[in-house]
């Protein structure tokens, strides 16, 4: 009996030793990647395609929305409301660290390097990098990547400027941009937008921190 409680506490040390093994990898490369990403956020940044452009409101929205603690955690959020397990940092960390990102274990290199981005880029650049990066669904003119370019190319206009309706409707899609359809007469995503007018507005809230899909603001 002993030696099998040997057995199975050496499997789980290096099982531990694994994760973290993996977690720190993502981190490095993180930190090998910050001086040309730090490069890319600036030049959005420079041509006002960050988090401000969208206005102070329209910001908070789209942090109530996605990541609410986004300014205070340092990558992770496991408890926040409505946040899922998966924070901006960690979004974008999946699509600049990843060729091909596999969920699973793949979320342990993603998290670490989204620790690793919060050390070397601020706030500010992890949000324009973000931005620019989000997957948005079908426009006009096919796929779409970028959240302005988005706005642009459905609404005309950029997503300050948008009627409000018009905004969280490009919020609601960020779920899950392959089901939703912008610009027409989409009743899935009608009933998404008027779930996030409420959560925005204060007349809901997300059941828990996994409550994603907004069930907590359901009409």
């Amino acid at each position: 009996m002993r030696r099998i409680f040997k057995i199975t506490a050496a499997a789980v040390l290096l099982l531990f030793a694994g994760v973290l093994g993996y977690g720190a990898y993502g981190y490095f490369d993180a930190l090998a990647a910050s001086e040309e990403l730090e490069a890319r956020a600036d030049s959005l940044l420079a041509e006002n395609l960050g988090g401000s452009s969208l206005g102070q409101e329209r910001y908070r929205q789209l942090l109530v929305v996605q990541d609410p603690a986004f300014e205070q955690h340092s990558g992770v959020d496991m408890t926040t409301a409505g946040a899922g397990i998966t924070t901006v940092t960690q979004s974008l960390a999946k699509r600049v660290g990843f060729e091909n990102f596999t969920p699973g274990i793949g979320k342990i290199r993603q998290t670490g390097y989204a620790l690793g981005l919060e050390t070397r880029l601020s706030k500010e650049q992890i949000m324009a990098l973000w931005l620019d990066t989000l997957e948005m669904g079908r426009g006009p003119d096919g796929w779409v990547t970028g959240f302005h370019r988005m706005s642009d190319a459905v609404y005309g206009a950029a997503p300050d400027t948008i009627a409000d309706d018009e905004y969280l409707s490009l919020l609601a899609v960020l779920i899950s941009p392959g089901r939703y359809n912008l610009g027409t007469d989409d009743r899935a995503l009608q009933d998404r937008t008027d779930r996030i007018r409420r959560l925005v507005s204060g007349e809901c809230a997300a059941n828990d921190n996994s409550d994603v899909w907004l069930e907590g603001c359901r009409s």
